[in-house]
């Protein structure tokens, strides 16, 4: 999370942007006295680009001891004002699991999945930093013979990664694969909360809605681009030629997941790690060739704007598995806790956590 940057208070006052430095912070506006480090969010500051992203990451390192403030003492907020949010589905194991667990019997993967990353526009009014937390939501779900409308049963987690653009573009002007550091400004950890009933019988033929829409999760710390350890994704059949990149954009990363319920937390027994997933080998679609192919038809991109990676998950869905369904295989395998309790999806008092080297997201489910 070094060098990441967030925005947050200090007691009463007013909002500033700030740059990770160990346990501590740099207050940018202390530091330059530039009236854009003294928003709401850093939306503005991302709109002027690479160059200036660099020159001031190169500044904060030698910040001064006066703008350096302790990150204990900040409340944390959503760090830009999401424009457009994304959700994309590049994370092979997961689509595999998904597969086979909703279409047993036939090939997990469509046949589209290998020839382009996958995705929907989810909601960015809903979109919330982490520590918020979540209510349950209601849907229509199948209850026996009968359709009713009843809060989830099956509130479930979604492991992922984003990416946050800064440099927006007109509409007609495709960004090329190669061209995805010009634009994007860096990553945060996501958790897009998902209802496994209502999205059930919601998604045909259309795709989420209900099931999802309800609160996406992120972490307040954005990790530029340069902060970050990179690596390429394996790929049969090869890309059609505007997907092909000369850079890999697959964040090499280590993430776990982490569970703690009411009673734990009353008894005192520690969260317990359900999970861990490795980037490098969950993401099949790059980041740049995710926003590739979501412009090369003309659309446009803003400054803040949110691209998530879809659910990364593992080879082993019970100890690799980014979601529940896959962790218990929709419940038929529930994970056995050290308060001797059972989960097979969420239950209210659940506080999820994912946490990793680029910052941590969390929510307790209400």
């Amino acid at each position: 999370m070094q060098g990441a940057f967030a925005v947050g208070r200090r007691g009463d006052g007013e909002p500033r942007a700030y740059v990770a430095a160990g346990e501590h912070a740099v207050d940018l506006y202390a530091l330059t006295h530039d009236d854009v480090f003294a928003r709401s969010s850093l939306n503005a500051f991302l709109a002027r680009g690479p160059d200036a992203w660099r020159a001031t990451r190169e500044r904060a390192r030698e910040a001064l001891e006066r703008t350096l403030v302790p990150i204990a003492d900040l409340t944390l907020q959503l760090p830009v004002d999401v424009g457009d949010y994304v959700d994309m589905y590049s994370g092979i194991h997961h689509a595999t699991n998904l597969g086979r667990l909703l279409r047993p019997g036939t090939d997990p993967l469509l046949p589209n999945w290998r020839c382009m990353p996958v995705g929907y526009h989810g909601r960015a009014g809903t979109v919330v930093v982490s520590g918020t937390d979540i209510g349950r939501p209601s849907g229509q779900v199948v209850s026996g013979e009968r359709v009713e409308l009843a809060p989830t049963r099956e509130l479930d987690i979604e492991v992922e990664l984003g990416f946050v653009v800064g440099v927006g573009t007109r509409r007609g002007e495709p960004v090329a694969v190669d061209a995805f550091a010009e634009h994007v400004f860096g990553v945060v950890v996501v958790n897009d909360w998902s209802a496994r009933d209502i999205q059930a019988f919601e998604y045909q033929p259309l795709g989420p809605f209900l099931g999802k829409s309800f609160a996406t999760s992120i972490g307040p710390w954005i990790v530029p681009l340069d902060e970050i350890d990179w690596t390429h994704a394996d790929q049969d059949p090869p890309p059609l030629p505007y997907l092909r990149a000369a850079r890999p954009w697959v964040p090499d990363v280590r993430l776990e997941v982490l569970l703690e319920t009411a009673t734990m937390r009353a008894e005192g027994i520690a969260p317990e790690v359900v999970s861990t997933i490795d980037t490098s080998e969950a993401l099949y679609w790059s980041f740049a060739q995710q926003l590739a192919h979501a412009t090369v038809n003309g659309a446009s991109i803003r400054t803040g704007d949110l691209f998530a990676s879809g659910t990364l998950s593992g080879p082993d869905p019970r100890t690799q598995g980014g979601s529940f369904i896959e962790l218990t295989w929709r419940g038929t395998h529930p994970l056995r806790l050290p308060s001797g309790e059972q989960r097979s999806f969420l239950a209210d008092g659940d506080r999820a956590v994912i946490r990793s080297s680029l910052g941590t997201v969390e929510g307790t489910v209400r």
